[in-house]
């Protein structure tokens, strides 16, 4: 996710285990270059992969705005782990909180309030200059 044009993903690290069954889709995910591709299509993304023996696979990801989160693909499939990059990637890293009150502000927006009778992508748009 990119805010103001900036992506909050900074670092996206796999820690694997080297014989662990319950890493063998981490280990293939690695193997099979798709790690390659995604530090290819990201940049700006920092990739690595570590190796940490006797503990279940996790992916790591670290954001631009200081926060952290953890997924575990313990026996997950590759579609599953590819999703989980995905959603990583698509997160803004901020922690989940409930809105419980609308929200007020001093500044409205000047668009103002959208209706269905502004449909105006459906109408011709023409301008006259005299």
């Amino acid at each position: 996710m990119a805010t103001r044009g900036v992506r909050q993903l900074k670092k996206l690290e796999i820690f694997f285990c080297e014989v662990g069954g319950s890493s063998n889709q981490a280990r293939e995910y690695i193997k099979s270059g798709l790690i390659v591709e995604y530090a290819g299509t990201f940049p700006s993304v920092e990739v690595s992969a570590k190796l940490r023996n006797g503990h279940h696979p996790f992916i790591k990801a670290d954001y631009v705005t200081g926060f952290s989160k953890q997924v575990c693909i313990k026996n997950e499939s590759l579609e599953r782990i590819e999703k989980v990059v995905t959603m990583l990637t698509d997160s803004s890293g901020r922690k989940i909180s409930k809105i419980t009150s609308p929200i007020r502000t001093d500044t409205p927006s000047v668009q103002g309030v959208w209706t269905p009778m502004l449909d105006i992508a459906q109408s011709p748009f023409i301008i006259e200059m005299k």
